[in-house]
Formats: C-alpha cells, structure tokens, sequence
C-alpha cells in the first residue's frame, strides 16, 4: 500500500522538489512562492499547511510550512524525507537572540542543537543528542552569505519544547555560547540522519527574550528576505 497522500499532505511523489525550504508560517511559505518563484503552483493545503513547487533560476523549488514545535516539523519532514523523496529541508526560521554580538535581523546558520526536548528518544539512545546540520548545505549557506555581503552567525542553537519556559534556562545557555532559541531544529536534524538526507536551520533574530525588544508578525512574515534568498540560492 502507498503511504501517500499522508494525513497530512494531500498530493502525490513528484510534486515535491528534491529541497523544501520550511518556514513555521503557512503565510511565509506563501510570501516566498508569490515573490520568487515562478510558476508556483499550490501542492498542499491540508490543516492550512500551505505547500508550493515552483522554480527559481531554473530549479524546482518546493516551499512548505511546519507549524510550530518540534513535533510538528517532525511530522512534516518526516513524510517529506521518506514517502515523498525529499532530499534537502532548509528550515527558515525566527529565532530569539541569545549572545550580545546579536541583533534584531542578524542570520544565524545552526552547526547544532542542544534542546530540552524528548523527540530523540524513540531512536533507542538514552544519553544527550546534539545533532548537526548537513555540513554540504552549511558550507554553501555560509559562501552565499558572504557573497552577498551577508554576515553569518554559524553555532549552536537551542531548540526548545516551551515557548513560555518557568524554568528559565535561556542564561545558563547564553554562558554555553549558544547564538539563539527557536523550537524546531531538533526534530528535523534528527529525521535527516536517521533518514540518510540533508537539513539545516537558517535563523533570523526577531526578538531578545532577555529584553523583551522584538519585530511584529508582519515584520517576521515578509521582510526576511536575506535568509531567504541564500536559502533558495543553495536550493
């Protein structure tokens, strides 16, 4: 029996790309579709969850939200690295800044994950997971970066389950010298191992957690557009 369409992605193999960039937003994924790709075409709409495959300088690109958390990224590159051939996720994504050297738009490329999240545990490993990103999609994200002029904050990032978290470890990381928290790498960097594939998370400063100064959602939605095109650059 096929295992597509998935309960949560309607089309069929073929309609993706070979790399997915994934933003959390539905609305970013729309954003990108809309104002790079050429020919777009809409290959999922389940839960919201809005899919396009489209080209860009020639490529076959396939953009699609994740929602947010891990769980749910781990749902959707799940399916994407082992029903649907996907060979590359690149995850553009917020992050709060977590180091001084920091600002708000400044693009974090995530080397690692430390995380408080227990999604690794099904794979049969009781200690500490820190997963990396593919070292071939870093490479190529840190050289466009710098050919256009885009300084990259490469480094640890933390990868948290709470969004409001009581027990308040953003300090004692920030000590470790981890860049930024956002709260889905984990899980993707772990279903890209396991599955032999590719992914890295492209981050950009929307907020300080320690100060409470940040960008609003229409900010995050449509004007990251460094990120974004070294994303669809490396696609």
């Amino acid at each position: 029996m096929s295992n597509t369409p998935t309960p949560h992605i309607s089309c069929a193999p073929g309609d993706f790309a070979r790399t997915v960039l994934m933003p959390g937003d539905p609305l970013r994924s729309k954003y990108i579709a809309e104002h790079y790709l050429k020919n777009a075409v809409l290959v999922n709409n389940v839960r919201g969850i809005q899919g396009y495959t489209g080209e860009y300088k020639d490529k076959k690109v396939s953009v699609m939200a994740s929602g947010m958390g891990n769980p749910s990224i781990g749902i959707y590159s799940y399916e994407l690295f082992n029903f649907y051939g996907v060979e590359n996720i690149i995850r553009i994504g917020s992050a709060g800044m977590m180091q001084p050297n920091l600002k708000l738009r400044s693009i974090v490329a995530a080397m690692s994950v430390y995380s408080n999240s227990e999604y690794g545990l099904q794979f049969g490993f009781k200690g500490n997971l820190g997963p990396c990103a593919s070292w071939k999609l870093l490479k190529a994200a840190v050289e466009t970066g710098e050919k256009m002029g885009v300084t990259m904050n490469v480094g640890p990032v933390y990868s948290s389950d709470c969004f409001y978290d009581a027990s308040e470890p953003l300090g004692k990381l920030r000590d470790l010298g981890v860049l930024c928290v956002e709260m889905e790498s984990f899980a993707l960097y772990l279903n890209a191992v396991r599955a032999g594939k590719n992914a890295l998370s492209l981050l950009t400063i929307s907020d300080n957690p320690f100060t409470g100064e940040g960008l609003d959602a229409e900010a995050r939605q449509n004007t990251f557009t460094n990120m974004m095109e070294i994303a669809l650059e490396i696609a």
